[in-house]
């Protein structure tokens, strides 16, 4: 009987996923500077969010939809605009709200609305799905079965790697907003430093190729 995934073939790409999800990019930056300003909590949510648009992704890379973004310049740089349209979004709320404080939301939102927003952002990322569509297949043995499987069963393994790494993240984040409570001249500045983090990433969707 041919196995689907070979032994040698998880461990490889589970060692691959680890190391890419701990790269500095917008997914992770995100979820240390939500967990710094709000908490591990939210930056735990996030992380929920961010693994939930990760499945949408698989499913993109498993049924060959992705390669539109490849093909398409006009899928690609709407889905961009989007993106970075939702990050300008959330720059500008941090701005609009004066009277954050560290740890704590001037609007009661709830673990649910972090969730959503983690989704959002990472389907909003076309660079994600071509992402999956190059890294995927590299792992991917035509002759072991269902090409379509190998795929799912390697986006499952990498979320599941993800969701480890980013918790990890939001973690260490939280020590961060132990540090940024005590600091005054931090917290009077913190919806500056939170907008600053959010247009960053937006520019960076936008305007920084794959």
């Amino acid at each position: 009987m041919i196995e689907i995934l070979t032994f040698e073939t998880i461990i490889a790409f589970i060692a691959a996923s680890i190391i890419l999800s701990f790269v500095p990019g917008p997914d992770n930056i995100f979820v240390m500077t939500q967990s710094a300003l709000k908490g591990w909590k939210v930056g735990f949510f996030t992380t929920l969010g961010l693994c939930t648009g990760l499945i949408g992704h698989t499913f993109l890379v498993a049924v060959g939809v992705s390669v539109i973004f490849q093909t398409s310049a006009i899928a690609f740089t709407g889905l961009k605009i989007a993106g970075a349209c939702y990050l300008v979004y959330l720059g500008w709320l941090s701005v609009k709200n004066k009277e954050l404080i560290i740890g704590e939301s001037k609007e009661k939102s709830t673990n649910q609305s972090y969730y959503i927003t983690g989704v959002i952002m990472n389907l909003t990322n076309p660079k994600v799905a071509l992402f999956f569509l190059v890294f995927l297949p590299q792992f991917v043995v035509v002759n072991n079965g269902s090409v379509t499987i190998q795929i799912a069963l390697l986006g499952l393994l990498f979320i599941l790697s993800a969701l480890c790494v980013f918790t990890s993240i939001a973690f260490l984040g939280s020590f961060l907003e132990k540090f940024l409570k005590k600091s005054k001249s931090v917290s009077n500045n913190i919806n500056k430093l939170a907008a600053l983090v959010y247009f960053a990433l937006a520019i960076n969707l936008f305007f920084v190729s794959l």
